[in-house]
């Protein structure tokens, strides 16, 4: 999934304060759409997109059926008619309020933006923006006085972080939408409010997920179980780590079969490796295709997954890059150490 918002447009804003009910917090509906100048719009684009990183897209879910995930609801409403924010903007902070119940969760300013000019798969579509502030920042404000400098400081919103946020893509309605989340604060159990309880939504099995969680596989398999189930030097399973983030930078699909026979070639290890990939997903509860279209932002983010270093004691670190027929691994019967022979042509 390929997200541009490059030449996006905010065509509309309302803004409500949503307080936590717990902490005896009120909830503060405005009456109308927030007014904007074109300056103002320019500040709020920053400050509502540049938080957002477009690899990972989600998209909205329930157990029953999707039109009962409230958040789904409300915003389908403003998409057949955008005249409609205002109102559902009304029922989302609502929503929100009486969700916020952990006494952790923060008080603060709740966006309902309308966006046009947003594109999906080269398609250009509507979005709709939930955001919602929560930490405020100390800033000055430094003005000439005659020949003085008048000194004050404020409180106010950093445009530079987003706390909380979700882009809401007109695409793919049948399927819960195509969503961008962003959630910066409260990282622990009392964060699931925005992801699991708020928006409800699951992160779209595409090329992106299915090459991040396979790397990840991989790694985990060949660095914690393979030297426990068979006898591999430190160097053979550099070399298998090296090959197996060649074949993810080479290639553009992957297939699961192809894979094993290219990279770890020996039968029972393939065998090894299929039953760890099968155990690995029933207990992270994802499912990976063993064909898809691999992601190369996923490959260049994941790619410190293969660093191929052999850590002796704490003295040195050996950076495995290339074939391991040279490096030979010894033992010194005088010094009663292990030892490393490394052959090569040239310094550089």
């Amino acid at each position: 999934m390929v997200i541009n918002n490059y030449d996006i447009n905010l065509e509309s804003l309302a803004i409500h304060w949503v307080g936590n009910k717990t902490n005896d917090d009120s909830i503060f509906l405005s009456k109308s759409l927030t007014i904007l100048s074109e300056d103002i719009s320019s500040v709020l684009l920053k400050y509502f997109l540049s938080s957002f990183k477009q690899d990972e897209s989600y998209r909205f879910i329930h157990n029953s059926a999707i039109e009962l995930n409230e958040v789904y609801t409300y915003v389908s409403k403003i998409f057949e008619n955008p005249q409609n924010l205002h109102v559902q903007s009304v029922h989302l902070a609502n929503y929100l309020y009486e969700l916020s119940l952990h006494p952790n969760i923060k008080s603060g300013e709740f966006y309902v933006a309308y966006f046009s000019n947003c594109e999906v798969d080269n398609v250009i579509t509507d979005a709709i923006g939930i955001f919602k502030s929560e930490n405020k920042n100390t800033f000055l404000e430094i003005q000439p006085d005659g020949n003085e400098f008048n000194v004050k400081s404020k409180i106010g919103i950093n445009i530079n972080k987003l706390d909380k946020g979700c882009l809401i893509y007109n695409v793919n309605k049948d399927h819960g939408y195509v969503l961008s989340v962003v959630d910066n604060t409260n990282r622990g159990q009392d964060a699931k409010y925005w992801i699991d309880d708020f928006l409800h939504i699951e992160q779209c099995q595409d090329e992106y997920y299915n090459t991040r969680n396979l790397i990840d596989i991989c790694k985990n398999y060949m660095v914690k179980r393979l030297p426990n189930e068979f006898d591999i030097t430190k160097a053979d399973q550099a070399e298998l780590l090296n090959k197996s983030a060649q074949y993810f930078k080479q290639n553009e699909s992957f297939n699961l079969d192809e894979f094993t026979h290219e990279v770890i070639a020996q039968p029972e290890v393939i065998d090894s490796f299929k039953a760890y990939k099968q155990s690995y997903e029933e207990d992270h509860e994802i499912k990976v295709a063993e064909e898809f279209s691999i992601s190369s932002s996923a490959v260049k983010k994941q790619s410190r997954n293969f660093k191929s270093v052999i850590k002796l004691d704490k003295n040195f670190h050996i950076y495995v890059h290339g074939n391991n027929q040279y490096i030979k691994r010894g033992y010194d019967e005088n010094t009663g150490m292990y030892y490393y022979q490394l052959f090569f042509k040239e310094e550089i």
